[in-house]
């Protein structure tokens, strides 16, 4: 008890002791346990994260936070992917998975909306957090933003930007955010006396290659779109990708905007204008949500449901401009682009 007061900055040691305490900690080059403070504490000390993103700079920006959140809370993260859309297979994995000790789960999307997934987890009793769930059960631990709002802001600043020949490419047709940013262009283009009905769109998953073939289709219409937003980053990048094997400008010929803010956002040229989804925020709330579930349920409290909506901001960056405006970007000497390709690599 005497070494943990002075470890922790207790008053009521004598001098004498707490020296003589230091002395022992330098000379024996200790440092606390975190884990087993947490244990201590009646914390968890392993989650489980589930993951099966097709966007490997969303999923690096959500691990960041995981890691972080946890190593804070002083837990052990499990991680495991999950790459099957089987329903069976994904129960499988769930069922493997929990036998590795996880005291509860986080599920990022796509997973945080696989039925067979969370039933499984139900049924064995672990506790669950969601992540962009877009329709939560009652009862359940979720953490988002408002895709609807998100994608309408957008969309307003193309409009505002004096487009009007705006294009989509959805998300993938599963998820739910799919369709609430949808809607909240369709809502935009409403309010701005558009024909949401005669808007170009066109299906996309999420992936780099569904943003090059969905950006074929849209420039090889007869009147092409001044304006494509793209439903993440990585269909953004593959869309002015599109548009620089064409011969267009971006943003003079073609304006393109994404969704989320990852990495790849600017690391390609011209650098995206997007939407700012906190990804790793949101991985730290959804550990937050969890740990306290797990300590309600250890001392007998009523579980309570939860779900925390995050703020999203609009990042305003080269890739947009009004139909037809030639801005004075400036294209990356070889070298530095050469840099930037290693390092998305």
């Amino acid at each position: 008890m005497t070494v943990s007061r002075v470890i922790n900055g207790g008053k009521n040691v004598r001098e004498t002791t707490r020296n003589a305490v230091l002395e022992a900690v330098a000379k024996l080059n200790y440092s606390p346990n975190t884990a087993a403070r947490s244990l201590a504490a009646g914390e968890a000390t392993h989650i489980g994260l589930l993951y099966a993103n097709p966007s490997a700079a969303y999923l690096s920006q959500f691990l960041i936070g995981a890691l972080h959140a946890a190593r804070r809370a002083g837990c052990h993260l499990v991680i495991e992917s999950c790459e099957s859309e089987d329903g069976g297979e994904q129960a499988e994995v769930t069922r493997r998975f929990a036998t590795s000790d996880v005291e509860g789960v986080i599920l990022p999307p796509p997973l945080s909306e696989s039925l067979p997934i969370l039933r499984e987890l139900a049924a064995i009793g672990i506790p669950v957090v969601t992540v962009a769930m877009g329709q939560p059960e009652e009862d359940s631990l979720n953490v988002r933003i408002d895709d609807f709002a998100a994608a309408a802001e957008m969309t307003r600043h193309l409009i505002a930007l004096g487009h009007s020949n705006i294009a989509l490419i959805k998300g993938h047709p599963n998820h739910v955010a799919s369709h609430d940013r949808a809607r909240g262009f369709a809502a935009a283009l409403s309010e701005a006396g558009l024909d949401p009905a005669t808007a170009y769109v066109e299906q996309g998953y999420f992936t780099y290659r569904s943003g090059l073939v969905a950006t074929e289709r849209l420039l090889a219409r007869p009147n092409p779109p001044t304006a494509i937003f793209a439903s993440n980053d990585d269909m953004a990048a593959a869309a002015v990708s599109v548009a620089h094997r064409r011969g267009l400008s971006v943003p003079g010929d073609l304006s393109v905007v994404g969704f989320d803010d990852t990495s790849l956002a600017t690391t390609i040229w011209p650098e995206l204008t997007t939407v700012k989804q906190p990804i790793a925020a949101m991985a730290e709330a959804a550990m937050d949500l969890l740990l306290t579930d797990l300590r309600a349920r250890r001392s007998g409290s009523q579980r309570r449901a939860a779900e925390r909506v995050l703020e999203h901001d609009l990042i305003v960056r080269e890739s947009s401009a009004a139909p037809g405006e030639t801005l004075k970007v400036q294209r990356p000497s070889q070298s530095a682009a050469t840099l930037r390709l290693r390092h998305s690599q």
